[in-house]
């Protein structure tokens, strides 16, 4: 190599970036208009007259680019169960997914070179839908889970990645050869703008505070007056009135006010002192009150959903009980969806699943409405995959997923209907003009 052909290669600029055959294009399929259009479906809609509920069959990354006229920036909470790439699940084949020369297939038959094309602009058209304190819930597990986290982290950007949730998926079952047995899969969460974005996990309790004095702030509970930091004002002897023995921080701790706060404490009946306690014990009580609690939920945990009820078996038993057959492989608990929506929504708020599937979430939808009272509506986008002859869902006289979805919805109206807005407007995504 020549001087000039080495100087010309060390002023190559470097930076780290996530790249795969045939991502040029998905992002100028990401940008791109379409010429289909959404054309109603009188025949297949329920109570249209009286919903805000959608329900589009179709190919969904034209439906959320034609949804943007309407709902852009409107979206609270998006869930999808995207394809896995198993190597035998379906992927949605767009024109830009397999014209790549080197986009090969491995030897379980993925590429995951297709895969991310495939979810690459389905996920930047989303954001567009979604309101700045919105968020998105993703289902994936190991096939695809370092590929969709880049991916995200590119979209929403890596300050807006919330978290992830474990989900256990089943019991404990023979192992893969070498001794290990894969029971969870992951729930990737990411806001398009994360300091805007408050989730609201399971209502505090409260089953410890009460109100033996009478305070006039309410119930209280008994609080830790230390903290982990602080300096010399806040770190002094407190003397109890009544017995004049005195207290200190525990070892390698400071009190949580100084003297300034503590006299104001004592004066508003925060602190309390005891007349009579064990020389083990503290001289005086730090008041919490109820009122003063920050939030009156719990914070959204990482593991809420490694419980029973939320593993496939449990959806799979729910499917059956509304259908009386196996409809639909490998769906989610309806309670798993709910607590999403429950955790991610409130009044007036839409949620959107462009990968529908069998409608678990729109049930979701339905049901928390039904149970908290608060308006919701739903958006479901599923393409009309057709359904294997040899299933029950087409002995039952399916013939694509979204007729599954579709009917799966108006069963559950049937039992939700006075408490929910359980009707839908049907459309489809017209033919490509030429």
């Amino acid at each position: 190599m020549s001087k000039k052909e080495n100087k010309n290669a060390g002023d190559i600029e470097e930076r780290y970036e996530f790249v795969w055959p045939g991502k040029k294009k998905c992002i100028e399929e990401a940008g791109r208009e379409c010429s289909e259009k959404l054309i109603s479906d009188a025949v297949n809609s329920y109570l249209p007259d009286t919903t805000a509920n959608l329900y589009i069959e179709g190919d969904n990354l034209t439906a959320l680019k034609l949804l943007k006229d309407e709902y852009a920036e409107k979206i609270k909470m998006i869930y999808i169960d995207p394809p896995y790439n198993t190597g035998s699940d379906h992927i949605y084949m767009d024109r830009f997914t397999a014209q790549e020369g080197n986009n090969k297939v491995n030897a379980s038959g993925r590429s995951h070179a297709a895969w991310c094309s495939m979810i690459y602009p389905r996920l930047c058209t989303a954001r567009e839908l979604m309101r700045e304190d919105g968020v998105i819930f993703i289902s994936i597990d190991e096939n695809e889970e370092f590929n969709l986290k880049k991916i995200c982290e590119e979209i929403f950007g890596e300050a807006n990645r919330v978290g992830e949730v474990i989900r256990k998926t089943k019991s404990m079952t023979a192992d893969d050869g070498c001794g290990f047995n894969l029971q969870h899969e992951l729930l990737l969460i990411y806001a398009k703008d994360k300091s805007k974005l408050h989730l609201k996990g399971e209502k505090k309790a409260f089953a410890n505070y009460s109100n033996p004095d009478n305070d006039p702030k309410g119930d209280w509970c008994a609080g830790d007056p230390s903290a982990r930091s602080g300096g010399p004002s806040t770190y002094f002897e407190i003397e109890n009135p009544y017995t004049h023995k005195k207290d200190l921080p525990p070892s390698g701790r400071y009190w949580a006010f100084s003297k300034e706060s503590l006299k104001r404490y004592i004066e508003e009946g925060k602190i309390k002192f005891k007349e009579t306690y064990r020389d083990n014990e503290r001289g005086f009580i730090f008041k919490r009150y109820k009122a003063d609690a920050k939030s009156m939920n719990e914070p959204v945990h990482s593991l809420f959903a490694v419980e029973n009820e939320f593993m496939n078996q449990s959806a799979t038993v729910e499917l059956r009980k509304i259908f009386g057959s196996d409809v639909f492989s490998y769906p989610k608990p309806v309670a798993y969806i709910q607590k999403l929506v429950q955790f991610s929504t409130g009044e007036g708020d839409i949620i959107l699943d462009f990968f529908s599937g069998s409608a678990t979430t729109a049930q979701a939808v339905m049901e928390q409405v039904a149970e908290d009272g608060l308006k919701r509506n739903f958006i479901m986008v599923q393409l009309p995959e057709e359904v294997d002859k040899k299933r029950d869902a087409y002995k039952a006289g399916f013939r694509t997923l979204c007729d599954v979805g579709r009917e799966r919805i108006r069963l559950i109206a049937e039992r939700l209907k006075d408490k929910a807005d359980c009707g839908f407007k049907a459309f489809r995504v017209s033919e490509k003009e030429s």
